[in-house]
């Protein structure tokens, strides 16, 4: 089948884009809420998805996070002191080589990882507790599409 063209249900992919690209940014705005309502007033979003990455990325390095994160460099150095100046990450020099620097959780920080997400993870049980099984089903069946389409490739 052509890019572009619809399959047997109607469907092309710029109409799956364009429902990602108004559905995302709703989800993401009520994550933004719930974090500001409930205990996560001492951390952002970016902050909340720095320390995902470091919990599964051990040793990650500046320029690693930033990528993911979507920062320059600057910027996220700033943002790595504030996680820093928190307890919730360490800076290490590298075992490998001493210029490089390498970032981790800290006990505290893998806590506050835990806690955030679990708080996220009730606020969007409790959104989806309206929808039919049907469509939780649609949801848990789209999400696993879409994550080996947008899975992290190591490098």
């Amino acid at each position: 089948m052509r890019e572009g063209s619809e399959d047997a249900w109607g469907s092309s992919p710029q109409e799956c884009a364009r429902e990602v690209l108004d559905a995302i940014p709703l989800v993401m705005k009520g994550i933004r809420n719930q974090f500001r309502r409930h205990g996560a007033d001492d951390l952002s979003v970016p902050e909340f998805r720095t320390l995902n990455f470091l919990s599964r990325h051990k040793n990650a390095s500046l320029s690693e996070v930033a990528e993911h994160i979507g920062l320059m460099l600057p910027s996220m150095s700033t943002l790595v002191d504030g996680l820093v100046k928190l307890d919730f990450a360490v800076r290490q020099t590298s075992s490998d080589d001493r210029r490089r620097m390498t970032l981790n959780l800290t006990e505290r920080g893998q806590k506050k990882l835990r806690s955030v997400r679990e708080a996220t993870q009730a606020y969007l049980s409790k959104e989806f507790s309206h929808l039919s099984g049907a469509d939780r089903i649609t949801i848990i069946k789209a999400m696993q599409v879409l994550k080996p389409v947008f899975a992290e490739r190591e490098p």
